[in-house]
């Protein structure tokens, strides 16, 4: 069973998603938030932290972007997941900045919603196709274009994906020393250093497929 909490300023939202991802049998929502202060007062309160939080933009006390980062910062085991209609400039560039897992619109429908918490506990991330053509065309009118060779872009969407260097060292069949001489070229190469950075650069060259 996989825990979740939702915050959302609208009660029937909040109730629907609830019911909809309690009818899965796979989800279970152990807290919900009207504001970002109730979030983390409940968070706090849990027995064990929640495998995933579900979180709006648009709320009376902070945005669902302050909380994202706090909730990073904090408890960086926690996925987050956006829900929201708002989609402007400096929110692409913020969310992608702090490396949340996944944004679907709230208009999405539900099958949507389930397919994208169910990729994202699985270790991927998904954006919603609309979201994911902002997220390109943001970073692609902020960044230069670093030319890399096929094997670090092998690296690259491999570490995006979560791999650790042992693991990526046996499915490219080479050592762990390549491999982390690998990333530190293709840091250096980038002027990056963090994975937050690198998730950002595959996704603008379109190594990460959204």
């Amino acid at each position: 069973m996989i825990d979740l909490v939702i915050v959302d300023d609208h009660d029937l939202f909040r109730m629907g998603t609830t019911m909809v991802l309690g009818n899965s049998h796979n989800y279970r929502v152990v807290a919900q938030a009207a504001s970002g202060e109730e979030f983390f007062v409940k968070l706090e309160e849990l027995e064990a932290m929640p495998q995933l939080a579900i979180l709006d933009i648009m709320l009376p006390d902070m945005s669902g972007i302050d909380i994202a980062r706090r909730l990073r910062a904090e408890h960086p085991e926690v996925l987050i997941l956006m829900l929201s209609a708002e989609t402007s400039e400096s929110t692409i560039l913020s969310l992608t900045d702090i490396g949340v897992e996944g944004f679907v619109s709230k208009n999405a429908p539900t099958d949507e919603l389930l397919v994208a918490i169910s990729t994202i506990i699985e270790g991927g991330r998904y954006f919603a196709k609309d979201i994911a053509r902002l997220i390109r065309d943001v970073c692609n009118s902020t960044e230069l274009h670093v030319e890399l060779s096929e094997r670090e872009e092998d690296i690259i969407r491999l570490c995006c994906e979560g791999l650790r260097a042992k693991d990526i060292s046996e499915q490219l069949n080479i050592s762990i020393r390549t491999v982390e001489t690998h990333k530190t070229n293709i840091f250096t190469k980038l002027g990056i250093n963090n994975n937050v950075a690198l998730v950002r650069y595959a996704i603008r060259r379109g190594i990460l497929q959204l």
